[in-house]
């Protein structure tokens, strides 16, 4: 039987679907080509997953909720002494050392459901060797799309290590500590410089007073001793007469009284300061308590002028006595840090004379004081920092940059407030307020 020519609309219809199986298979080429770009980043997916884990030095598994372990770490498996197929689908209770380990984890996973609950305990791990791990470990619910359960993922570290890196910060932490001190320690030596320089000065008069009297005073004695000397050996009364004369015995006992008055003075005032000394001096002793704040303003400027800055003119008058709260030997270290500061300052830029001028107002609770320089004030930008340790525009060697730190911290520790401003006239200006002691 013969065949039939195929008609026109026959060879459409195959065009057609030879045109659909080009498009079927360009997409299926399109397809294969993103499966493989997506199994290329799942795959660098999973070896970025797989090296952050071997990179953990503290141990993690994922378990699911019946606790049979899914996923885990290099760390946890070197720690129990297991590959990965060995630890793969193995109860994370087996993991554990002791009965009571294993009881209170079944307990805290059995009670950890909700999403993103976590909870810590301390378990004990049966080691490579079998010896008991303590371990200190952090129990996380993961969970699914909707807040399901999926299981949990156990991370921890032994507390040997654990113990070790406490050991280790606190051993940093004391030598902070002590250098510290040493700091503190340096800028109170300075402070101290400073009133050592003051007193050296200040007791130079009466004790030159009180030494030149005493050569007087020997002179005098062997004096008296010769007339004794020849009262005693019953020697004639012309004689004796003469040897007074010689010896001025009568202006010698006229003088006596003002020189012993004069050395008994100077004994006095040297005492005086060095009673004033002492009860400055008390730097770190106990919670604050009571202080005569005129006082300490005076003692600061004299401590000062006296001795590191002689050519301070300072403008100060006394008020009404007030009593503040506080330690009156660390006061006195703030107001001679403030009172050589500015002075300090002054100098600075030549300022002819170096000035200070220092007010005490009364406020409701409170003692205001300012002191204001005329040096060339303070930078804008560091006024934030002045009280910051180890800040200084002084020249180096000139400045530990630690005298305003520490007063900003012992005016804080007595309850009141120091800060730092420029003076509208020009200069520095220091506010300090201290609680009024009523």
């Amino acid at each position: 039987m013969a065949r039939k020519p195929p008609s026109h609309l026959d060879e459409d219809a195959w065009l057609e679907v030879i045109g659909k199986m080009d498009e079927v298979y360009s997409q299926l080429v399109q397809d294969e080509i993103e499966l493989e770009q997506k199994n290329a980043e799942l795959e660098q997916s999973q070896q970025f997953i797989a090296s952050m884990l071997g990179s953990m030095s503290d141990i993690l598994l994922a378990c699911d909720p019946e606790g049979l372990i899914e996923e885990s770490n290099p760390s946890l498996r070197k720690l129990v002494g297991s590959d990965e197929r060995g630890v793969l689908g193995r109860s994370v209770y087996s993991l554990l050392g002791d009965d009571a380990s294993v009881e209170r984890l079944r307990h805290l996973l059995g009670g950890l459901r909700r999403d993103n609950a976590s909870a810590s305990l301390e378990v004990n791990l049966r080691g490579a060797d079998g010896a008991l791990l303590p371990v200190d470990l952090s129990c996380t619910v993961r969970s699914g799309a909707h807040g399901r359960c999926l299981g949990h993922v156990l991370v921890g570290r032994p507390l040997g290590e654990l113990q070790h890196a406490y050991r280790q910060l606190h051993d940093a932490h004391e030598a902070l500590k002590r250098t510290q001190q040493q700091l503190l320690h340096a800028e109170k030596m300075a402070s101290l410089g400073r009133l050592v320089a003051g007193v050296a000065h200040e007791l130079n008069n009466p004790i030159s007073f009180v030494l030149a009297n005493t050569h007087v005073l020997g002179g005098y004695g062997k004096r008296l001793q010769d007339y004794l000397h020849a009262v005693h050996e019953e020697q004639p009364l012309a004689q004796r007469e003469m040897l007074r004369r010689q010896l001025r015995i009568d202006p010698l006992l006229a003088d006596l009284p003002s020189l012993i008055e004069g050395t008994l003075e100077g004994a006095q005032r040297t005492a005086d300061i060095v009673s004033a000394l002492k009860r400055f001096s008390a730097m770190d002793r106990g919670h604050p308590g009571e202080a005569a704040l005129n006082d300490v303003i005076e003692r600061a400027i004299h401590w000062i002028t006296r001795g590191t800055a002689p050519d301070l003119v300072v403008h100060w008058q006394p008020a009404g006595d007030v009593q503040v709260q506080g330690n009156a030997g660390q006061l006195l270290q703030v107001l001679m840090n403030l009172t050589q500061n500015a002075y300090d300052a002054a100098r600075s830029v030549a300022a002819e004379p170096p000035q200070l001028w220092i007010a005490l107002a009364r406020e409701p609770g409170w003692a205001a004081l300012t002191l204001h320089d005329n040096g060339p004030g303070i930078a804008e930008q560091h006024l934030s920092q002045v009280f910051e340790p180890f800040f200084t525009t002084k020249p180096a060697g000139q400045g530990t940059g630690l005298g305003l730190a520490i007063s900003y911290g012992i005016v804080e520790r007595c309850g009141g407030s120091l800060e730092a401003g420029n003076h509208p006239a020009g200069g520095a200006i220091f506010r300090l307020r201290l609680p009024v002691l009523d």
